[in-house]
């Protein structure tokens, strides 16, 4: 896949939580040996999302980013309000993107158009190897660019795409049938990222799998039980393999930027990323 950037956490500019570069005491950091037994997987992370309406995220699990993104373009501030990520009362997250500017927030363009929430799991859950899935409900419309991915635990150390990052699942709003899986890495990053498109249904219209199945030198996605893409260090054509030591979880649903332009008059606001779960195993 060639797309001009990805959303890598140091991009993030002026955020109030930046948890991947912050010492948090007893985080969880799995790392599965190549010759430990994988035949009973154990869940190590889940999140089910069974908060009553309107409830917060639990900040037990997750960091909720607070600023703008200047890297990318992108258009809206993250919040840590419940009005841009709360659960449903159905046992499901909803990510709301909406049209606003509530507190005066001010981007890299200015006056903020948007707001929208974007989590992660640095500090409280990392792991190397295992299951990563998420079950989603897409947004939809021009200029929206949801995401389900991971980041390396020691951005705060290398930085950015050095750490690694891969992308299990993003969308952008100009192709509602299409989602693309990316790894990020050194010498191969933003629209060098190596990765796959799946072609499937209008992914807004209902719930679908995004699955990562990652083990030492493999990465596999598949999306609702279907693979599409392995990549291993052979990819790579000698460059370097990072993806073999502990990345965190991120969920976000981001608002215009350089890959899928900017929301016109067509893009509904509010405009929401329903997530019923979050699971992990090793």
């Amino acid at each position: 896949m060639s797309k001009p950037f990805s959303r890598p956490l140091s991009r993030l500019s002026r955020v109030v939580v930046i948890a991947a570069m912050a010492v948090v005491c007893g985080p969880v950091v799995l790392v599965q040996s190549a010759g430990a037994d994988v035949g009973i997987a154990a869940t190590t992370f889940s999140d089910e999302f069974n908060g009553a309406a309107g409830s917060a995220v639990d900040t037990r699990k997750w960091n909720l980013e607070v600023g703008d993104n200047v890297n990318n373009h992108e258009r809206q501030y993250y919040t840590n309000r419940t009005a841009n990520a709360s659960m449903n009362g159905q046992g499901q997250l909803v990510i709301t993107a909406r049209k606003e500017n509530p507190g005066n927030y001010n981007c890299w363009y200015g006056r903020c158009t948007h707001t929208s929430a974007r989590l992660n799991t640095s500090g409280k859950f990392s792991q190397t190897y295992g299951t990563f899935e998420a079950r989603i409900k897409m947004s939809h419309g021009q200029g929206m660019w949801p995401a389900f991915w991971l980041l390396g635990n020691d951005i705060g150390q290398v930085g950015w795409p050095a750490c690694g990052e891969i992308d299990v699942m993003e969308n952008i709003g100009r192709e509602p049938n299409t989602v693309h899986g990316t790894i990020h890495g050194p010498g191969y990053s933003g629209s060098g990222g190596i990765g796959a498109a799946f072609n499937g249904p209008r992914f807004a219209d209902g719930f679908h799998t995004f699955r990562l199945e990652w083990s030492p030198n493999l990465l596999v996605w598949k999306v609702d039980g279907r693979e599409f893409q392995r990549r291993t260090p052979a990819d790579l054509g000698g460059r370097q393999w990072v993806f073999n030591k502990p990345h965190f979880v991120i969920l976000n649903l981001a608002v215009g930027g350089y890959w899928p332009g900017d929301p016109d008059n067509s893009t509904p606001f509010p405009n929401t990323l329903t997530v019923d779960y979050v699971r992990v195993t090793n």
